[in-house]
């Protein structure tokens, strides 16, 4: 007998992409949970790896080596990302809001965000100053610093370990591209004091070595545009002022009704808090039993026991383990080139071994985040029937379009029905939506529906709303009633009930905003998410349909294409997890205001399935033109160009490629025929009126491109030389 999909039963939420949470996603994808929904709430694509901030500071690690790619790991470790910020927890309701999304339902939770610098509390540091936390901003503003020329004048605020080694990184930035400085490092008291003499001597000399002026026992009233002000009224001039003193916790955790210590959440030995279902980690906990300092090897340590416990915690079985922290731990600290400092029980070692022994450690942990195991593919059964292997393919099926029957596929079988015999409806060549007539209203009636594409419901909700809203638009029309089709993976009734709030509170929030409302709709369980609606739009004008281009006519295009190539690159891990939100982002984008500035146009559709070649050869078809195409002008997602040139496709690519296979083989000409969820408007514009409508599209946010131009001639696409 088949054995249907094991229905998920608890909702375990991961708050912050921080260390200790990386390594648990990790484990989850070696050996998940059965049953258990995981969830990543995280600000952003990435988590800086904070051991390697100096290195990079001194230039000897590029931007990318820093960053945990949290896109590739919640892939791997099979987790839905939800891409913001959390900013509350409800405990009685057990959900987290989010900004911008419905909440977050959780049956297990655990928060590793890490935190923030008290430094926006002085005066002026808000305006002037980048603290060193978040270190993702911090380090594009160095980066940006570090590019200028002339002479450099840098204050650094915190004379601790981290505030020593940013001083010496940065010495050796700008001594090695030749660059004149003056680094200031103040501390309010005494400098160094979490290390032990001889190391601190050893550091000291060193920042001598390298020109840096430390300034211990010193009070910073204000930072000013020109520098730092102290409370002797000396002025401290410097053009790049950071902070790397004061941690603090963020303000949101106050909110919580958890047990809180100077604002960190309190923990005990299991890591759990005062609410038996919540834990936390890292550098936002404070462990009761043994307090600790904040230290990066602690959050490492602290993941197999989190890991455990949040398991036994979801099976209801007990048996939670204690962490037990070490009484000390190696310090293995930069000291700007290629050289470091290692201490444990106050004894120190440097040089350059120790160098190249903290390079080792920090990309041995990273190589955890970039050197993905190969998880095998279930073994096909034997005996089965011919063509299984061929027809399964090398991969996993594409979502979103990439998962649509192609182009010939479906025009074969239409044209095989025989056309309809009412006479108030209006079926438009090559359109996908139907005009109804009821006296002298006009409707046009759309339907569509996705298999997901993502794992969070929010997201795939909002695309999945504008890739239907997409025919509307195209046509001109004004979006009116809106039914919803659910298919829902196999939950337990308290998920299915979170996952249902999730889907229609978005979709009321995207189709409202579009001027439609839900009227109704259908849903059913099934192997995996998927969502469609069906869409009604009052046409106040004729509706603009595929067949009225004109010769001479320039194609503008409202978003780029290359959405199927990144989505299915990142199902085989392969695409960066900033390229797969950025695409996301894009789908996410809704054409309603370009519909409205496109009104004045002769053609349009929406570019989805059949990708921009397709649906091109569609309006060129029914309008008897043929068209040219500027290659160099077709605005690209971010990083398709790249993933197009290392060979992915998406599923549907081949049905696609074969509309118009004369066209040349290149990875640029591939993502023409590449599926596009979501995707832009493609209008034939009046050519003189092209120039007015695309400065109005730009400046109203839309990436829009006039991209060629419709001629006479037989229905096809020509590439400009």
């Amino acid at each position: 007998m088949h054995q249907p999909p094991l229905p998920l039963t608890r909702d375990l939420v991961l708050i912050g992409g921080g260390h200790t949470h990386a390594l648990v996603l990790r484990k989850w994808g070696m050996k998940p949970l059965p049953g258990v929904r995981l969830t990543l709430i995280n600000p952003g694509a990435t988590a800086p790896y904070s051991g390697m901030l100096p290195g990079h500071i001194a230039g000897h690690y590029s931007r990318d080596a820093l960053d945990i790619d949290l896109v590739k790991l919640a892939r791997f470790g099979g987790a839905r990302l939800v891409n913001g910020a959390a900013d509350g927890i409800d405990l009685s309701a057990r959900t987290v809001s989010v900004a911008g999304s419905p909440p977050v339902g959780f049956d297990a939770l655990s928060i590793d965000i890490g935190i923030t610098s008290a430094m926006p509390m002085i005066p002026g540091f808000q305006q002037y100053a980048t603290p060193a936390k978040p270190l993702g901003p911090f380090a594009s503003a160095w980066r940006h610093y570090l590019g200028l020329t002339g002479p450099a004048s840098v204050a650094v605020i915190g004379g601790g370990v981290a505030g020593a080694e940013i001083a010496m990184a940065m010495a050796h930035a700008l001594r090695s591209r030749g660059r004149p400085y003056a680094i200031h490092l103040l501390d309010r008291s005494q400098a160094l004091t979490s290390l032990g003499n001889a190391t601190a001597r050893r550091i000291r000399d060193a920042m001598t070595a390298l020109d840096i002026q430390l300034h211990e026992n010193t009070e910073i009233t204000a930072v000013t545009p020109n520098g730092v002000t102290l409370t002797n009224g000396a002025q401290i001039p410097a053009e790049f002022v950071t902070g790397a003193a004061d941690a603090r916790p963020y303000d949101w955790l106050q909110t919580t009704g958890m047990t809180l210590q100077d604002g960190f959440i309190t923990v005990d030995s299991r890591l759990r808090s005062s609410d038996p279902a919540i834990f936390a980690t890292g550098d936002c906990a404070y462990f009761a039993t043994d307090p600790r300092p904040k230290a990066g090897v602690y959050a490492v340590r602290q993941a197999p026991i989190l890991d455990h416990n949040l398991r036994a915690v979801l099976t209801e079985t007990g048996g939670l383990r204690p962490y037990r922290p070490q009484r000390d731990y190696l310090k293995l600290i930069s000291m700007g080139g290629k050289t470091a400092i290692a201490e444990r029980f106050g004894l120190p070692l440097s040089g350059p071994l120790m160098w190249r022994w903290k390079d080792h450690i920090d990309q041995k942990f990273m190589r955890k985040f970039t050197d993905y195991p190969v998880m095998p593919r279930p073994h096909l059964p034997w005996p089965r029937a011919a063509e299984m292997r061929e027809t399964l393919g090398p991969k996993p099926m594409c979502g979103g379009c990439g998962a649509k029957v192609g182009r010939g596929t479906l025009g074969d079988v239409l044209r095989a029905l025989p056309p309809h015999e009412r006479t108030d409806i209006t079926a438009l060549p090559g359109d996908d939506a139907a005009l109804l007539h009821m006296g002298d209203t006009r409707q046009v009636l759309s339907t569509d529906h996705l298999r997901s594409l993502t794992d969070d419901p929010v997201t795939m909700t909002r695309i999945a709303a504008n890739h239907a809203l997409g025919d509307i638009w195209a046509m001109g029309a004004q979006p009116q009633a809106a039914l919803v089709s659910l298919i829902l993976p196999r939950l337990s009734e308290p998920l299915t009930r979170r996952l249902l709030n999730e889907i229609m509170q978005t979709s009321h929030d995207a189709l409202h905003a579009a001027g439609a409302e839900i009227v109704g709709g259908h849903s059913s369980v099934g192997d995996e998410l998927t969502i469609g609606f069906t869409i009604t739009g009052l046409c106040h004008a004729d509706p603009i349909t595929l067949a009225d281009g004109q010769p001479g006519d320039l194609l503008i295009l409202t978003k780029p294409i290359g959405s199927g190539v990144v989505m299915a690159a990142d199902m085989a891990g392969a695409a960066q997890g900033h390229d797969v939100l950025h695409c996301l982002g894009m789908m996410m984008q809704p054409q309603a205001g370009a519909s409205h500035l496109l009104s004045c146009v002769h053609a349009m559709t929406d570019v989805t399935g059949f990708g921009l070649a397709g649906h091109l050869l569609g309006l060129c078809e029914a309008s008897g033109l043929a068209a040219t195409l500027d290659l160099s002008e077709i605005p690209l997602m971010q990083g398709a160009l790249e993933l197009s040139e290392r060979g992915h496709r998406s599923s549907l690519y081949p049905q696609n490629r074969a509309a118009a296979p004369e066209l040349p083989e290149d990875a640029r000409t591939a993502l023409l025929f590449d599926p596009q969820t979501a995707g832009g408007l493609l209008a034939a514009v009046p050519s003189d009126r092209a120039p007015e409508v695309l400065k109005s599209l730009i400046s109203a946010g839309y990436p829009a491109a006039v991209i060629g131009r419709l001629s006479s001639g037989l229905p096809q696409i020509k590439l400009a030389p």
